[in-house]
């Protein structure tokens, strides 16, 4: 067994009285997703900004590891396997792409010559080789966003934390962004990613947390998530109004919908529950013209789990973090 890529125990982080991170346990495996959930102001970013080592947790945090580096002992060792892209571009208007990108090869203390090839390879990797002469300010924002990550590799590191990476985006640079993302973990990257796109974190993720009131309020992967919230259920609709009388007596306790002609009955979705309520019609010699499954989505996860009143943003609406986020690589 390796060590995971990010371990933390008792994360604690409050500002004045108002407590922000309340003791909370994280574990990612190396070359996986793990996304946070959370509405705004859940702390989110700070979590990030704490195991980045742009903050410090409060004293009696428990042990926490990155890269497998001692979070407190060793910040230094922990910087050299991490990159972070946070929720602003860090990408410098005034000079072309590629000196951002030859810019950030000389921080990372690379020669001219390795640091050209690296920017180049990256240029092409995320198709920006026909912008790179050209003013970063003059690029779109799907642009900026793979310019700031592409800055981000230039280091190659083992851990990347991704602060919302697609807010602002239009759908099509969103799933861009996802295929990036996609192939960094295939090429054994770890990504710790926060999002309030919920069909980001259920496209993306490996494992989901739900961050409420400065605690974790369930994690687990997309689909053990969808089955902590009731509400699933199988929609049975037939044309023929004796066959529907006929099913809603063989199938007992459901829920009728006489001018649908329709019959509405919990169930989990799972393949073992299908094919009792097919065997009961079966049995009572019964054939639904229409057999559809609705299960919970994360958007019911999200609505059960947290007290926000309100779902995160979705693609199509603007999103305005509360805070500026610095940046870090």
């Amino acid at each position: 067994m390796t060590d995971p890529a990010i371990a933390a125990r008792g994360l604690r982080k409050s500002y004045g009285d108002k407590t922000v991170l309340d003791g909370i346990d994280l574990t990612v495996p190396e070359a996986t997703v793990f996304s946070l959930l959370g509405p705004n102001g859940a702390g989110k970013t700070t979590a990030v900004k704490i195991l980045s080592t742009l903050i410090s947790p409060d004293p009696g945090s428990g042990p926490m590891r990155v890269g497998g580096h001692d979070l407190a002992a060793d910040p230094q060792a922990v910087r050299a396997v991490i990159g972070v892209t946070g929720q602003f571009s860090a990408v410098d208007g005034l000079i072309t792409g590629e000196e951002n990108m030859l810019l950030m090869a000389d921080l990372h203390h690379l020669s001219k010559a390795e640091g050209r090839r690296v920017s180049a390879e990256l240029l092409e990797r995320f198709d920006l080789v026909e912008a790179a002469k050209k003013p970063a300010s003059t690029y779109s924002g799907g642009m900026k966003r793979r310019l700031d990550i592409a800055m981000t590799l230039v280091g190659s590191p083992r851990i990347i934390f991704l602060d919302e990476p697609t807010t602002g985006l239009d759908p099509r640079s969103r799933h861009t962004m996802w295929g990036i993302i996609r192939e960094l973990v295939a090429d054994g990257v770890t990504v710790f990613l926060t999002t309030q796109y919920l069909e980001e974190a259920d496209e993306l993720a490996d494992r989901i947390a739900v961050l409420n009131n400065g605690k974790i309020a369930a994690e687990g992967t997309a689909e053990e998530l969808k089955r902590l919230v009731p509400g699933g259920h199988v929609r049975l609709r037939f044309t023929d109004p004796v066959a529907y009388r006929s099913a809603a007596a063989s199938l007992g306790d459901v829920s009728h919908d006489d001018e649908a002609l329709a019959l509405h009955l919990p169930s989990d979705g799972s393949q073992r529950e299908l094919r009792a309520v097919l065997d009961r019609l079966d049995a009572a010699g019964v054939e639904a013209d229409e057999l559809t499954v609705h299960t919970p989505d994360l958007d019911d996860v999200f609505f059960a789990l947290t007290d926000s009143g309100k779902v995160p943003n979705q693609p199509n609406k603007s999103n305005r973090p509360d805070q500026p986020e610095e940046a870090v690589r």
